[in-house]
């Protein structure tokens, strides 16, 4: 024969272990309202190819660009904290061209017959000038009109920002 004995446990404890319980069960319900991971789609296409190809193609007359983070180290050496490097390049001026629209530039009353930048150089924008995105792995990107491109350079260390 089992007798049930009757444990007393402090109100403060009783509390929490009630308030515990209904969390748990808030829990359960709102994970219920999200597609389970078995539900996901993935599409191997895309496993193979590089985080480039992977990135957004900008629609019409628009160009990705990566924001020049600048070095994370001073001349002197000293490390710069990862909130300062990120804060310096939300308001960059200066950028990578990643891909162009199919219609980039040919407006050619707007632009003549030469582009003003292409894919692969260093160029220089409005200071907030885009649509900021991250990507997986936490880099800002931008897309930016073709018309927002103010000028190109070859070193982006050339250019102070203020």
């Amino acid at each position: 024969m089992t007798t049930k004995s009757k444990v007393i446990v402090p109100d403060h404890i009783e509390k929490e272990r009630n308030t515990k319980e209904k969390v748990t069960k808030t829990e359960s319900e709102t994970d219920k309202a999200f597609v389970s991971p078995e539900d996901r789609v993935l599409d191997p296409t895309l496993m193979d190819k590089s985080l480039i190809e992977r990135m957004p193609q900008p629609s019409g007359w628009r160009i990705l660009i990566l924001p020049y983070k600048g070095r994370g180290v001073t001349k002197g050496g000293i490390h710069i904290a990862k909130q300062t490097v990120d804060r310096e390049a939300l308001a960059s001026v200066v950028a990578y061209v990643v891909k162009m629209g199919p219609l980039c530039y040919k407006d050619k009353e707007k632009f003549g017959d030469t582009p003003w930048c292409q894919e692969k150089q260093w160029v220089l924008i409005g200071r907030y000038a885009g649509a900021r995105f991250k990507l997986g792995d936490d880099a800002e990107c931008r897309i930016i009109n073709d018309d927002e491109v103010i000028a190109t350079i070859q070193n982006p260390d050339d250019i102070v920002t203020l």
